[in-house]
Formats: structure tokens, C-alpha cells, sequence
């Protein structure tokens, strides 16, 4: 069982004096700005204009109410022939204030200037063969649109802005992100991700990019410098990074498990909600992993409710959720399967792109969501489908990718199918599963008489099933070996044999590798030693082991449990009451920070360099990529220096008795479902894991030191940070190697002296931006066509008359008080690059990717020789390292400048295409996953940068 989080409590007087003196002057001043935040929600069509209202996404088909407005746009830029149609939904968008009256700030916004600008992506469909797989975006500006509630004042009471909320076929996904056009109150951003060097990039490796025009496929060294500082010590004088645009991100996902009833209420196709959260539901149970495809799953759910068939389900990443009690009967398959009692407990969930799984006791349902923008036609599921029928399933294992076209999913048989795994595979909402192996178990493959398969994990680019079996030699020594089954050659072999015990990391350095394993840890030392397969940093006592055989052991036994694959960088870990860490799935590092008297209960991968680590006692700890120092999170000193500062807050996010629900990330950031009980209340709460405010509170109270001066102690500070600054510098711009498209799009101007729109001049939005996308859903980009733009074909008769419709906007004779401007409407092609590596770039055959870092290093790190009277190259120990995920694909080219005058590093780095990889399709498919990390050797859980979102970890 899972204890209750403890009770908060304020700590000592020195600790707390101690956060308050190490906040950086910047950082007081940026306190000084009003803590806003955007807020956005969704509209109906003819719901605009009422106040406190918010539906949920689950209409999919356009409405053709918004063509009746374009036939009274005479005299007008547009077709009187084409039929325009409209979106079901809008976003309606305000922006609050923590201490001041939120009506109030949007009008004095709106008459300041402020316009909310509106960016909506479309997240790419699983199936390619369907749709195509685009990386789109549409960027709007809101259009400010009074309340239709009484109101006395002369202008206007209550007021919101709106754009419409554009739906594209193949895609459920979006990602709505709101920012301020620059005038006005000023909005911190909200998501202004870390512009580090050391970020973590993915590449994906295909042939020549049809959506790029070929005047934009220029190289990168002729990119624009763009710059800025990035990154700097923690502790007094911080450097604070810029970002470019305030920004706040949402998900509007669309929900396909919703119906609307004969009297209007919508209500949940897979059960019944619930409106209660008893307390027994949550309080001192133990917390559970949240499975899905990663970036696909519009909806997410979570069982492990005790003794309910009920889950949480939300569509907004638990911004809010709802307890649904499905709809599925309770059976027992005890007749012919090895279970010692019946539970309703829903045990096992996943949720895919367009379908949920469950299991419960030894049976597996599924149901699909109706999602017409998916399947065109109703796939969708009437009732809960049980399937793999007379079967025994214990376990289902997640596919956190989808792969050709397809998801996928597992399940471990136990009993007569003992030794082998159903693999299921979801298409267009369509579910099938397949037994593998196909010849024979995996017993009788690695020649054994009893073994079970403990987990599975599908690499579906590569079509290899990587298995966890535990076996029994014909002593009944019981031992685990990772297996490999090829699915395309039908080959099993084993990989790996997990050590019997848990090596004791007790030594200073390994037995066998003294010449090139550094035992010496430490600030003092802060640069780490490099060798041929691992990154080893510094740190005090030893970090990891590489498992040679040759190493002493504990008597304490290792008890695997389970198996976790990033396909970005290969790792593989093997987790239980130890650690095991692989880049090859052969050779194996054990990480000897995390205790051996704990037992992992699950790990959370990031995918970007980031694992969090969940205990069976619900301890959180900490690894990330390019050090092999396992950190713990909560319960730590960071995380009691963080509690008090709250209850100094007053916050509503914590509570004297907390228990965790599960901890899951999203866009990078480590968050946590955690059940409060406050005042005899009980609820349920999202909330942010500050795991950079957490490390760095350790770091400080670890890292300071009392000196005597002038008769009283003063603070002093150990820097461990091995730079002050980072710069990237000549990024190429971006959509060359995102092969992003975006669009631009504009309110009609309306021909009022408030400014104010109404319903017709937002229909009007809603027909354009309609029209918009339809041109391009159609435009099919071919090489030779010289335009590359679809929005050519829309205006291409009516360009003459522009100074005309000018001329009637200019006296207010505009047909329906509305004027359409041509220009507003167009594809984007000049994007620019930010402060920051692309989040995702595409390498096509033998192309390359070039940038430049500027590292500005502390001055001890600096040396400058003179032998026989001559000056030599100046050194500096301020090192960069990078790791390929797939070296034998890609390859990269690092040069180096020492100005020691500037105390500054100047390197240009170019990533390459080796050409050595071929198993990619046409453009888009069977795309190759790899990634690219660039760090400061010596950096990892060291560098800190202040912004106004609190501390943020540099590598």
C-alpha cells in the first residue's frame, strides 16, 4: 500500500534564510511583472458570446451555416459560386491576473492594443497510407467580440476574443499556443523551452521533402545569427535567457467516446460517469503508470480504482478528468485460469489514437472511439469487445510509438499460452492480434523447460520483440535473460542474462578498467574522462559499473520486473530493486546511486533525455541523459525547502495529506495526479514536479559554507557550473529541416467605430479559414508547379479589384459591414530561427545540419603556454561532447576556437546524413528515429537558468 504523503512542515530558520538570500537580483525584477496567464476555452458555434461556458470537442463535421452569410457578401473578393463552410467550434480566449478583477484587465487590454495571436498544430496521423503526413500550422489573430449579457455601460461590460478551432482530417490532436501581438499588458510565457545546446534534438532520416519549395532548400551556413544568452551559473548574477514570443500552450483535443442524447446532454459511450470521488478510491492506493501512444492519444485513461470497474478519463491531460464507471460485465475466468480471487479492479490501461484498452483480471476489452476525421466512415464501437477469448492474460505491456502506419499493442499469457505474447495491432480503429513466436515458445526456443514472460517491448521500426523471461535451470535456480525475436526471420535469440545478485558499487573503481574508468569525483575535478562507448562524469563515490563478469557481488538478489526502450537514443532499461542501463541491449552499465533496499515500481520516460523513477514506497527519483547520477526527487532536502515556500504561498496545490495517483510528462515537463485532502475535502489535482527548483535547492544546501569576516560568518558559495553562457549562433531557418508549413490567417476587417465584431464578420473567420485549409487539403505540391502556394488559385481574378474593395471598406460600404483583405490570407514561408535547436528536424539522404555555440567559460578553465619565448595555441578545459542515438547512420563534425582574451569557446558543429541507411519509403514513411545530444562535459545537475517560470537545468 501506498503511504500518505507526510505532513507539510516549515523548516529552520537558516535553511529558509538561505532560498531568500540565493534568489538573484534579475530575478527579484522580474517578480515585479503581473503573474498572468492566458485562458482559453471552447465554444459551440452559436454558443459565441455567452460568458462562463466551455463545451467539450467531439462534433467533427463541418457546418454549412456560414454560406448563407457569403451570399450576402456582394461586392466582395470571393467566389459567389463555391460553397463555403465553417468549423462547429471556436476558441474563445481572456487572459487573468492573480489580485485584480479579470473583466477589467481584458477591456483595458483590448483598449491598449493587445490582440491574442493564435497558433494551431496539427499533430501528424498514425496511418500514412491514409492521410499525409504533414507537420501544419495555422496561425490567427483573435477578434474581439463583446458579451451578449446585459450590460449597462455605454461600450461594453464583459468581452473575450475569438478565433475559430479548425479541425483537419487524419489529424485528433492539436496544440493550441497563445500569444500577445506586443502591445498592451505584458504575459510571461508560459512555455518558453530551454534554448540550450544541450537540449535534446530528434532527427528523423527520410528522402527529399516535396512540401519545401526548392528556392528554400539552400544551405544552412547562409542562416540568420540568431543569438542570445541561454544559460548561466545558479547562485547571485544569474544570467536570464530571452525567449522569443510569450507564449501559453494548450491541448483541444477531439473526444470520440461522447455522444449528445434526445434531450441534449452529452453523456460517455464506454460507461456512466460518476460525480463522486470517494476517498477509498484514492487515499493510500499505490500509484499506477499512465500508458499511451505518445503525441496520438487524444484521450487518456487510468484504472487501478480498488474494486470499481471504474477509470479516470480525460481529453485534456488531467487538466480536468472525469470518474466513468464502464460498462462492461464483471466475469471470472477462474475455471481455466491460475488466479487466486476476483476483483472489478481494472488493472492494465492504454489508450491509443483512436482506441482504449483495459484489462480486467485475466480478460482484455477494447473499444474504439468514433472518430470520423480518422476513419471517414463510423468505426466506432458500441459496447466494450472482449477479445483473445479463452485466454489468460496477466500483463498488458505498451508501444509508446506507432510505427507503418499501425499501433500497437501486448499481452503476456499465463497457462496454457505460458512462454508466449499476443501482439495486437490497431489500424483505422480496426484490432487484430497475432501469437508470438510463430513456431514455437520461447521455452522451447531457448531450450528450458518452464519459463514466463515477465515483460515485453516492442521495436516496431525495427520489427524486434525484446522479451524479459524468467526461467528455471533443472536445479530451480530461477534466473532472467532479455530475448530477441525478429518478427521478419522468425529468429529468437538471447541477448542477456541478468546477474544473479546486485554487484556491490561500493568500490571506488572497477576491477579491470582502472586505466580508463576515473575513480577521482568531485567539484574539484570537474572535468570527466571520455571513453569509447560511455560519457563518465564526476561526482563523489562511484556512479555506475559496466557488468564485465569481473565485478564482486551483494548477496542481495536481483528481482527484474520490468523493461522500459527509448528508440531516439537505444536505451534500454531493465529495472527492479536495481538499475540497468544498455545502449546496445548486449552490454550493460549498472547504476549503483539508486538504492538496492528499494524496489522500482515503474519507470516514466520523457523520450527527451528525461526518466523519472517511481518507487514501490512512491519515492521519486530522477535520471537524465549524458550522466549516470540517479537523483532522488521526493522525499529530499530540495523537496522540504519547496513544501515550506508553498505553505508560505498559501498554494492549493498542496495539501497536509497528499496521495500520488500516477506521474506522467508532457511537453518535457514532469507532472503529477496527486488526491488532496484539505479540510476534510478531498480532490483531485495536475500539478508541476519543479524538478530543476528541487535539484537546485539541494545543490545550494549542499554547496555553501560559513566563512569568518570582520567578526560575524558570511555565506560563500562552491560554483560547480563549468560556464557562465551559452550562445547558439547561424541556426538555419527552420522549415528547410521541419518541413513545417504554416499559414496566416486574419480576422475580416469590420466597419465598426469599437473595433467590436459580431456573429457575421466571425462566420465570415470561420468560412475563410475553412476555405483556407480546404485549398490546401487539395493542393497536391508537385515538384515542377513554380507557385508552391495554393492560396494563388483563391485570389488569382480578383487581384485587379483590390484597390476597389479598398476604396468601399475606406467609406464604410462594405456589403455586411464586412472587408475581406486578400493579403491576409497566405502561406508563410520566411519563418525565422529562435533562440533554440528545432525540436524535431528531417535529414534527408547525405544532407547536413550546421549551427555554432558560443560557450563562455569560467576563467580557471583557461590556460595559455609559452615555451622557448613562443606563445602555443591556447587550451581550455571546457569540453563538449555529443552522443548519436545511431552513429551508424548519422555523423557529426565539431571545430574548435579558443579566444582566451574573451574567456570563450567558439564551436561549429555540423550533423551529417552518412548515407548508410536505407530501409526509409517516399517521403514520410518508415521514417527512422534517432537523436543528436550536444552537452558541456562536467554540466549535468550543475548549470541552473533563471526565468520567470523559476530555475530551468542546463546540459
Amino acid at each position: 500500500m501506498s503511504p500518505a504523503w507526510p505532513r507539510l512542515r516549515v523548516l529552520r530558520a537558516l535553511r529558509a534564510l538561505l532560498v531568500v538570500l540565493l534568489a538573484p537580483w534579475r530575478l527579484w525584477a522580474i517578480k515585479d511583472t503581473q503573474d498572468c496567464t492566458w485562458q482559453v476555452a471552447l465554444n459551440k458555434f452559436d454558443a459565441i458570446g455567452e460568458n462562463h461556458t466551455s463545451d467539450r470537442f467531439f462534433y467533427q463535421e463541418p457546418l454549412d451555416t456560414v454560406d448563407e452569410v457569403f451570399s450576402l457578401l456582394v461586392d466582395a473578393p470571393i467566389d459567389p459560386d463555391k460553397t463555403y463552410l465553417g468549423f462547429p467550434y471556436y476558441l474563445k480566449i481572456n487572459y487573468s491576473c492573480k489580485r485584480e478583477f479579470s473583466e477589467a484587465l481584458v477591456r483595458k487590454g483590448h483598449l491598449t492594443g493587445l490582440k491574442p495571436m493564435v497558433l494551431v498544430s496539427f499533430q501528424s496521423p498514425v496511418n500514412f497510407y491514409h492521410w499525409k503526413i504533414e507537420q501544419l500550422q495555422i496561425q490567427m489573430e483573435a477578434a474581439p467580440f463583446r458579451s451578449k449579457e446585459l450590460c449597462n455601460a455605454e461600450e461594453v461590460c464583459v468581452m473575450s476574443w475569438y478565433t475559430p478551432m479548425p479541425i483537419k482530417n487524419g489529424s485528433v490532436v492539436m496544440r493550441v499556443d497563445v500569444s500577445s501581438n506586443g502591445l498592451g499588458p505584458f504575459i510571461p510565457n508560459k512555455r518558453c523551452p530551454f534554448p540550450s545546446p544541450g537540449q535534446w534534438g530528434r532527427l528523423w532520416e527520410g528522402l527529399p521533402n516535396p512540401q519545401v519549395p526548392k528556392e528554400d532548400r539552400r544551405s544552412p551556413k547562409g542562416g540568420n545569427r540568431a543569438g542570445g544568452r541561454l544559460c548561466a551559473r545558479a547562485g547571485v548574477g544569474t544570467l536570464t535567457g530571452a525567449c522569443p514570443t510569450p507564449t501559453t500552450s494548450f491541448r483541444v483535443n477531439i473526444n470520440g467516446f461522447l455522444e449528445r442524447q434526445q434531450d441534449n446532454i452529452l453523456r460517455f459511450t464506454v460507461g456512466n460517469e460518476l460525480f463522486n470521488l470517494i476517498p477509498r478510491y484514492f487515499v493510500n492506493v499505490p500509484s499506477r503508470p499512465l500508458w499511451y501512444t505518445v503525441d496520438q492519444a487524444p484521450v487518456l485513461i487510468l484504472g487501478g480504482i480498488p474494486e470499481e470497474k471504474s477509470i479516470l478519463l480525460t481529453d485534456t491531460n488531467f487538466k480536468d478528468f472525469f470518474l466513468v464507471e464502464l460498462s462492461i460485465d464483471n466475469c471470472w475466468v477462474g475455471s481455466f485460469c491460475p488466479q487466486a480471487s476476483f476483483t472489478a479492479t481494472i488493472y492494465d490501461a492504454i489508450a491509443t489514437e483512436s482506441t482504449l484498452f483495459i484489462r480486467q483480471n485475466q480478460l482484455v476489452y477494447y473499444f474504439t472511439g468514433t472518430y470520423i476525421t480518422l476513419h471517414e466512415s463510423n468505426h466506432g464501437s458500441e459496447k466494450w469487445v472482449h477479445v483473445l477469448d479463452n485466454e489468460c492474460v496477466k500483463k498488458l505491456c505498451p508501444v509508446h510509438f506507432h510505427s507503418n502506419g499501425s499501433e500497437y499493442i501486448m499481452a503476456l499469457t499465463a497457462g496454457k499460452h505460458e512462454g508466449y505474447v499476443y501482439l495486437g495491432t490497431i489500424t483505422d480503429g480496426r484490432v487484430s492480434f497475432e501469437l508470438l513466436p510463430r513456431q514455437r515458445s520461447v521455452c522451447d526456443a531457448i531450450k528450458v523447460v518452464n519459463c514466463s514472460i515477465t515483460w515485453a517491448v516492442f521495436v516496431a521500426g525495427h520489427y524486434n520483440l525484446l522479451l524479459l523471461v524468467e526461467t528455471e535451470d533443472a536445479s530451480t535456480r530461477k534466473y532472467f535473460q532479455v530475448v530477441s525475436y525478429d518478427l521478419v526471420r522468425d529468429y529468437l535469440v538471447i541477448l542477456y542474462t541478468v546477474p544473479e545478485f546486485i554487484p556491490d558499487g561500493r568500490r571506488g573503481r572497477q576491477r579491470g578498467l582502472q586505466s580508463w574508468v576515473g575513480a577521482k569525483r568531485g567539484p574539484g575535478d570537474p572535468i570527466s574522462l571520455l571513453h569509447p562507448l560511455f560519457l563518465c562524469l564526476p561526482a563523489q563515490g562511484l556512479e555506475f559499473l559496466n557488468i564485465l563478469g569481473t565485478e564482486s557481488y551483494t548477496n542481495i538478489s536481483m528481482v527484474p520486473k520490468g523493461m522500459s526502450y527509448n528508440p531516439y537514443n537505444n536505451w534500454l532499461f531493465i529495472w527492479g530493486n536495481f538499475l540497468l542501463m544498455s545502449y546496445n541491449n548486449q552490454n550493460f552499465i549498472y547504476l549503483a546511486d539508486f538504492p538496492k533496499e528499494l524496489s522500482i515500481k515503474y519507470l516514466v520516460n520523457s523520450f527527451h533525455g528525461e526518466v523519472a523513477i517511481v518507487t514501490e514506497t512512491e519515492e521519486i527519483w530522477y535520471l537524465l541523459e549524458g550522466s549516470y547520477r540517479v537523483n532522488q526527487l521526493f522525499p529530499s532536502k530540495g523537496w522540504e525547502v519547496y513544501i515550506s515556500l508553498q505553505v508560505m504561498h498559501q498554494s492549493s496545490l498542496y495539501a497536509p495529506n497528499e496521495t500520488m495517483v500516477t506521474l506522467f510528462y508532457e511537453d518535457s515537463k514532469l507532472y503529477q495526479l496527486v488526491y488532496l485532502i484539505d479540510n476534510q475535502q478531498g480532490r483531485l489535482v495536475k500539478r508541476l514536479v519543479p524538478v530543476e527548483q528541487l535539484l537546485m535547492y539541494q545543490q545550494l544546501s549542499n554547496g555553501y559554507h560559513l566563512k569568518p569576516q570582520g567578526g560575524h560568518l558570511t555565506l560563500s558559495f562552491t560554483e560547480f557550473c563549468p560556464f557562465m553562457v551559452l550562445r547558439l549562433r547561424d541556426l538555419p531557418n527552420p522549415q528547410t529541416y521541419t518541413r513545417q508549413e504554416r499559414y496566416r490567417a486574419q480576422p475580416p476587417r469590420v466597419l465598426e467605430p469599437s473595433g467590436f465584431h459580431n456573429e457575421i464578420s466571425l462566420a465570415v473567420y470561420q468560412g475563410l479559414v475553412y476555405y483556407l485549409l480546404w485549398l490546401h487539403s487539395v493542393y497536391d505540391k508537385p515538384y515542377a508547379d513554380p507557385v508552391h502556394d495554393p492560396t494563388w488559385r483563391w485570389w488569382k481574378d480578383r487581384r485587379q479589384d483590390q484597390d476597389y474593395y479598398f476604396y468601399l471598406a475606406s467609406n464604410w460600404r462594405s456589403a455586411g459591414k464586412v472587408h475581406i483583405d486578400m493579403t491576409s490570407y497566405e502561406k508563410i514561408y520566411d519563418l525565422k530561427a529562435e533562440y533554440e535547436l528545432p525540436e524535431r528536424i528531417f535529414l534527408d539522404k547525405g544532407t547536413s545540419y550546421s549551427f555554432s555555440i558560443f560557450l563562455t567559460a569560467q576563467g580557471h578553465l583557461f590556460k595559455s603556454e609559452i615555451r622557448h619565448g613562443v606563445s602555443v595555441q591556447p587550451q581550455s578545459r571546457a569540453k563538449l561532447a555529443v552522443v548519436l542515438g545511431d552513429p551508424g547512420c548519422i555523423k557529426v563534425v565539431m571545430k574548435k576556437e579558443v579566444l582566451i582574451n574573451r574567456y570563450l569557446v567558439l564551436l561549429w558543429v555540423t550533423l551529417s546524413d552518412k548515407r548508410s541507411c536505407f530501409d526509409q519509403g517516399i517521403s514520410g514513411h518508415h521514417l527512422r528515429k534517432t537523436s543528436m545530444l550536444v552537452k558541456v562535459v562536467g554540466s549535468a545537475w550543475h548549470c541552473f537558468q533563471n526565468t520567470l517560470q523559476g530555475p530551468r537545468m542546463a546540459t
